[in-house]
């Protein structure tokens, strides 16, 4: 079952972050900061729960696409986490079409992420930067940026896409070299 999240289950999607991600504090702090952050658009928090345990969690935050005529509200669909011992289940694909479906229905023209384009071009995105959209860091390979284009998106809707300041502040755009 897909379900907004409630407060009740940050603890355990802290846990689902940790353990899809490794033992590092910064994607479940990115997903704490996010909630929190002031932005034009409101995040959207949805959790996998299976007998009734939160094993799955998606976040559509506030990012900017800036536009040659204006600047646009667009989301960032970041984290993606599914515990590890329910991967491989369509979990993920079932918390990325529920999110999809929510951005549409709110009006938002475009969600952006940063990942496989094997796994999640088969799931709705494709790559930005061959439809009219520049990365907004060098750090991020050209395969891995990808957009949803969604019902209200228009055509003249292509330029930069901009993070905001949280995914900045938790270092969270792009590769980094394991050795730097």
């Amino acid at each position: 079952m897909i379900r907004q999240e409630t407060a009740d289950d940050h603890r355990d999607v802290r846990e689902v972050h940790t353990r899809a991600f490794g033992d590092s504090d910064r994607v479940p702090g990115l997903v704490e900061a996010l909630r929190v952050a002031e932005a034009a658009l409101a995040p959207m928090s949805f959790v996998a729960v299976v007998d009734d345990r939160v094993v799955g969690h998606v976040l559509l935050s506030a990012t900017r696409l800036d536009a040659p005529r204006r600047i646009v509200d667009v989301l960032s669909l970041s984290p993606l986490g599914v515990l590890p011992e329910f991967q491989g289940q369509g979990i993920g694909t079932r918390l990325i079409a529920h999110a999809l479906e929510a951005a549409d229905s709110q009006g938002v023209p475009l969600v952006f992420l940063e990942g496989s384009p094997y796994y999640y071009g088969k799931r709705g995105f494709e790559g930005a930067g061959a439809v009219g959209f520049r990365s907004p860091s060098l750090r991020i390979p050209e395969a891995a940026f990808q957009v949803a284009r969604l019902s209200a998106h228009e055509p003249w809707m292509t330029g930069t896409f901009v993070y905001s300041e949280v995914f900045w502040a938790f270092d969270c755009v792009g590769l980094r070299d394991p050795e730097g």
